[in-house]
């Protein structure tokens, strides 16, 4: 949680706020690849690409 906490106060002070939707885009496309994985939903997520 620190990580996250010295993140933001880097983004604020630096005035870098475009940099937040490029890591929450990320973030989902992680969480995307992480749950198609050996999952039921992998092909649906596979007809998107």
């Amino acid at each position: 949680m620190s990580f996250l906490s010295e993140f933001w106060t880097f983004l604020r002070v630096r005035k870098k706020y475009w940099l937040l939707p490029i890591l929450i885009v990320l973030l989902l496309l992680g969480g995307l690849i992480v749950l198609s994985q050996g999952s039921a939903v992998a092909p649906f997520i596979y007809t998107l690409f």
